[in-house]
């Protein structure tokens, strides 16, 4: 049986993953506008995924304003896509 992922789990984390999943990389005020969170929240869930190397932040000057962009790693996309196929087998294809 597959294994569900405690890190990837939680369901903002899981809406990370998700999010960013699907693009190369997201800007982290989008990002806590989709997710509608406080930065510090949104921050809390960065550190783990990044302590787990699933997630990489990088800050860079947008327009002179300091950015931090966000990516998944190779190890956060394959922890993803077997999370995903570990929530698909426990409740089977739909």
């Amino acid at each position: 049986m597959l294994e569900l992922d405690s890190v990837i789990h939680a369901p903002n984390r899981l809406k990370i993953c998700a999010m960013l999943s699907a693009i190369s990389e997201l800007d982290f005020q989008l990002l806590k506008a989709e997710l509608d969170v406080s930065d510090s929240v949104l921050s809390k869930h960065i550190k783990a995924l990044e302590s787990a190397g699933y997630l990489i932040a990088e800050k860079r000057k947008t327009s002179g304003r300091p950015t931090t962009w966000l990516k998944l790693t190779a190890a956060g996309r394959k922890a993803f896509n077997e999370h995903v196929a570990a929530l698909k087998s426990i409740v089977g294809e739909l």
